[in-house]
């Protein structure tokens, strides 16, 4: 249920509200936007009475939300959500653009290419300490170590970084480092772990399974949502089907459809779609056309000696040479990149 305040509703009303629906055993979730305040009230809705509410002065209206994702839904919040991450924003005119290695492989490596692909735009630095692999005898990562070299690299660029998190006993590590926590494609269905994401003060970027539905996609990010975290930041990577000649099928259609859904800001991730450098750049094409509201884009300066995912990484001059042709996509549909 939501319930919209009119303008001028204080800070007491608010209260009283929220009161009364945590006196019927339900949770109350507060959005402050530019004109209006808006209350949800999340749990069985049967609990409220609709005219307790719409008998006050300060309701303008009462709502039911119809999805079964409540806060992330476009009916909670018509707005779009903006989310600013130490000056850099995700959402908006201005398109986020996340770089950096699939792994983060040493110091020198992920300092250089920090700063490779600054200069050519990004806005943040990705890179992954823990790596989900399908092997067991495959790279898994340098963990702490290689969180402390992304830490230097921000340090040396001024960007904030974006790293992976696998296991819900590693968060206060990697929250310790991290601007940015990333829940990858195979544990998008993880609840134990997005609930635990969902207590922290952090934005978090939560890829779509490779097997996932729309709605099962963003029902995993209500189970952020409804722990307190709202700073969900959504990532289409492509998904698992009968196709076999790139490594996954880009759901471009997701961007539009899932915009329409909810208010939170997507991304898209065109490198793991593709499997294949020279893909890269149309797909990257086609999110900003279908509305993305950034990309995530693995770079790396010598692609062949990868310890993972080398045949979908672009060189730092590729990268910067599609991010110029980039920039006229992004005007053309009214973004800044």
């Amino acid at each position: 249920m939501i319930i919209v305040l009119r303008a001028g509703a204080t800070d007491e009303d608010v209260r009283q509200i929220e009161e009364t629906i945590k006196g019927k055993g339900l949770t109350a979730h507060i959005s402050r936007g530019v004109e209006r305040t808006i209350i949800g009230a999340i749990g069985d809705e049967r609990k409220l009475d609709p005219d307790a509410f719409e008998g006050l002065s300060v309701v303008e209206k009462v709502l039911r939300i119809l999805a079964p994702f409540k806060l992330v839904s476009r009916e909670f919040r018509k707005e779009d959500t903006v989310i600013t991450v130490n000056g850099k924003t995700v959402g908006g005119k201005a398109l986020a653009l996340f770089a950096g290695p699939c792994s983060v492989e040493g110091r020198d490596m992920m300092v250089g290419i920090g700063e490779r692909v600054a200069s050519a735009g990004a806005t943040f630095l990705r890179g992954g300490a823990f790596k989900p692999r399908t092997s067991p005898y495959a790279f898994q990562g340098l963990g702490e170590e290689g969180l402390k070299y992304l830490a230097e690299a921000r340090d040396r660029t001024g960007l904030p970084v974006a790293t992976e998190l696998m296991d819900p006993r590693d968060i206060d590590l990697v929250a310790r480092y991290a601007d940015v926590i990333q829940i990858g494609a195979r544990n998008m269905q993880n609840f134990r772990l997005l609930t635990e994401v969902g207590k922290l003060d952090k934005p978090v970027i939560l890829k779509r399974g490779m097997s996932a539905t729309i709605q099962e996609w963003l029902m995993s990010a209500e189970y952020i949502a409804s722990e307190g975290n709202q700073k969900i930041i959504l990532c289409e990577r492509g998904i698992r089907t009968y196709e076999t000649a790139t490594r996954n099928t880009f759901d471009v259609s997701s961007i539009p459809v899932v915009k329409s859904l909810s208010h939170l800001p997507v991304i898209a991730d065109p490198s793991h779609a593709a499997g294949k450098m020279a893909l890269v750049e149309p797909l990257a094409a086609a999110a900003i056309a279908a509305g993305a509201d950034g990309l995530m884009i693995e770079v790396h300066h010598q692609p062949e000696k990868a310890l993972s995912d080398g045949p979908q990484s672009l060189k730092p001059d590729a990268f910067t040479r599609m991010v110029e042709r980039l920039r006229k996509v992004a005007e053309a549909v009214g973004r800044t990149l």
